[in-house]
């Protein structure tokens, strides 16, 4: 049995051990340093420079962390008090810190066995409390005879104080005295797995960590992390009459958070090589379109937009401090069975950081941050949702139209601001959603109806459909020779056998590090050429709009979306200037998607407000005359309703059909403009 003599000459030697671990290193000294003039309180340790100093201290960290990291804390303090005797004395605890453990274990594989053990784990923060004050060291005074005890106070459960004070002997003499107690900054946070760990039809699991001191606030909801700690037992579970079942929690040593850049994606000099060496072949970008689904037949437009959004933009920030985003947005809007989700699931497997969610499946709450109680204190805090989660990558929504409306306002500000604002139960935050947002939609009469614009064919509000920066639409129109080459592709893959199409796609795991790298590293500027050619493009479709009875276009809201585009084909060449080329395919995309979205099919002319009213310049026009000639036959009779019989005669003589006034009609009394009093007659709502 080890005394405590022992065992305090263990933890000397311990100490010592660390101490001329620190001292030996120029680099810890130096940290060291550095915690003097910052006045910070921790001293971060690669695990990897504990193992190559000294091995036996590493394998001690793995096995006993308590021990080893209560005598790193001491050594931190004894070379800090060399140097600065004035901050040790004012500060009152110092911590070594241990980072880059041997191996991260996934959260589903934590078992009875790491119980006591220094281990890591990476997750995505979704919840986190309010800091509290943790009581480490409790003092209790005699008001009999005035004799104070010290207890320290162990992570879980409360150590009452004696029933009678150990000198004088009172019983219930010993009261708390809070100015003489130790207390520390605390704070619980709740890490799930990461989505593209999460094996397929499993609820993802999490795990209760502990934060201490300097690493309160560190970190917030919706970060990735990684985190060093020990995993304990909550006792405070154990009741009488119950079964012994305890939870476990991880007390934190360590937490790094991975949010700003994609370091979950682990880029081996290998691999950069591999990435440098793809970039320079000419033919790069067709391979990497070629490489979006490449089981699904066709759709090189779809593909080459879904690559762009893959890779996106360039985020800026403009000297009077507004933030425009470089993420790009995509909506496709399709006849069932066209593989729009196919194509969805595959951009959650390739993108470095994707989350996928459904509109049937998804509420406010779930695709922004919700408002949960905490079952201990009854206090609220946030849980971020998907669009939180998805931050610096992509959310991908499925079935978007499917969503309730009151849940789809939701989506507005994090497609535009890029940041999830939440005033509920008195939390009032503002959250990051700094991501790409691809989502699919059905057409509201089952198949695409070609004689309605897309505000009419979708189920949603034109305010979130102008939003995105393209949109396409996917129509199952039959044709010969494509129907062949769809069905000899469809069997060629369920025979077995390889199409033509995979000789020169460039493998899943490849194309995944290629995007982190171009996003992580590549922030392309345009050429003066570039900019010129986007310049004129826009010049060229505002001077159509100048045009006598000419809708408008496009708006500057477009050209952004233009220039994020061309930015994109750029990263996909891993090219640090935006060429005339990226310019040229840009618009094409664009164009593309104007051609199918935004054609006015009464004139037959481009006209943006499809998009961004719902109504193209026609149909405004046609409301607004019928309105006049309601105004005026309403003054004729005394502001009483009036006939549509008689709206109809006097329609047809200002060249209108009966069908365009019913049209009309409809639209106005779905907007609110007019009201029928009765059947077969309307009136102005008068404001």
């Amino acid at each position: 049995m080890t005394t405590p003599e022992t065992a305090e000459v263990s933890l000397d030697s311990l100490i010592q051990g660390l101490r001329g671990f620190i001292e030996s290193s120029d680099k810890y000294v130096d940290e060291i340093n550095n915690m003097i003039i910052q006045r910070k309180r921790s001293l971060v340790v690669d695990f990897h420079d504990l193992l190559i100093s000294n091995k036996d201290l590493a394998d001690m960290l793995l096995e006993r962390p308590q021990l080893i990291i209560q005598a790193g804390s001491e050594a931190v303090r004894q070379a800090i008090t060399e140097r600065d005797p004035e901050l040790a004395k004012s500060v009152r605890n110092f911590y070594m810190r241990f980072k880059r453990l041997p191996e991260s274990l996934p959260i589903r594989r934590l078992r009875s066995e790491v119980l006591g053990k220094l281990i890591m784990v990476e997750g995505i923060i979704t919840r986190q409390t309010p800091p509290k004050h943790y009581l480490r060291k409790s003092v209790f005074r005699c008001s009999q005879c005035g004799y104070e005890v010290e207890i320290p106070q162990p992570t879980t459960g409360f150590v009452q104080p004696p029933k009678r004070c150990p000198k004088c002997g009172a019983l219930n003499s010993m009261v708390f005295v809070e100015e003489r107690s130790e207390f520390i900054d605390w704070q619980k946070i709740i890490v799930q797995e990461k989505p593209e760990e999460l094996p397929p039809g499993q609820l993802p699991r999490s795990i209760e960590a502990i934060l201490l001191d300097d690493l309160v606030d560190t970190v917030k909801p919706g970060d990735r992390v990684y985190l060093v700690g020990v995993m304990n037992l909550d006792l405070s579970d154990l009741k009488k009459g119950k079964p012994p079942v305890v939870s476990s929690f991880m007390e934190v040593n360590y937490v790094e958070s991975q949010q700003r850049e994609l370091v979950e994606i682990e880029i081996t000099p290998e691999d950069e090589k591999k990435i440098l060496e793809l970039s320079k072949m000419p033919d790069v970008r067709e391979r990497i379109i070629k490489s979006i689904a490449p089981s699904i037949y066709g759709m090189e437009d779809i593909k080459e937009a879904i690559a762009c959004l893959l890779f996106g933009g360039v985020p800026k920030v403009y000297p009077d401090g507004i933030r425009v985003r470089g993420d790009i947005h995509i909506l496709l809007v399709g006849d069932p069975g066209m593989a729009k989700t196919q194509l969805l699931r595959f951009v959650t497997k390739i993108a470095p950081r994707a989350v996928y969610t459904t509109g049937k499946g998804s509420s406010a709450a779930g695709l922004t941050a919700a408002v949960v109680r905490e079952k201990d204190t009854g206090e609220f805090y946030l849980e971020a949702g998907a669009l939180v989660l998805a931050d610096t990558g992509v959310a991908v929504i499925d079935e978007i139209d499917k969503m309730d409306a009151k849940d789809r306002v939701a989506i507005h500000e994090a497609l535009e601001q890029q940041t999830v604002s939440i005033a509920k139960a008195g939390i009032v935050a503002t959250l990051n959603a700094r991501c790409s947002v691809l989502a699919a939609a059905n057409p509201a009469f089952g198949r695409y109806l070609p004689n309605r614009t897309v505000a009419e064919n979708v189920d949603l509000p034109v305010t979130l459909l102008s939003r995105f920066d393209l949109i396409f639409i996917i129509r199952d129109e039959p044709n010969l020779d494509r129907d062949k080459a769809i069905a000899e592709h469809i069997t060629t893959l369920h025979a077995g056998e390889v199409p033509e199409g995979f000789a020169d796609i460039i493998p899943p795991d490849l194309l995944r590090k290629y995007i982190a790298y171009a996003r992580k590293h590549v922030k392309p500027v345009l050429t003066p050429e570039a900019r010129e050619r986007i310049v004129q493009f826009y010049v060229q479709m505002r001077a159509k709009s100048r045009e006598p009875d000419s809708p408008i276009a496009i708006t500057a809201r477009q050209l952004e979306a233009l220039i994020r585009l061309a930015e994109a084909e750029a990263k996909m060449r891993l090219s640090p200037v935006v060429e005339v080329e990226d310019a040229d395919r840009a618009i094409r995309l664009f164009m593309k998607y104007l051609s199918s979205v935004g054609i006015d099919v009464e004139s037959g002319k481009i006209d943006i407000d499809i998009i961004m009213t719902g109504k193209p310049k026609s149909t405004q026009e046609r409301m607004a005359l019928i309105m006049n000639l309601l105004a005026q036959l309403e003054d004729s009779n005394g502001g009483k309703p009036v006939r549509i019989e008689d709206l109809y005669k006097e329609a047809e003589a200002a060249g209108l059909d009966r069908q365009a006034v019913d049209k009309a009609i409809n639209m106005l009394l779905k907007s609110g403009d007019i009201y029928m009093p009765k059947p077969g007659y309307v009136k102005r709502v008068l404001i």
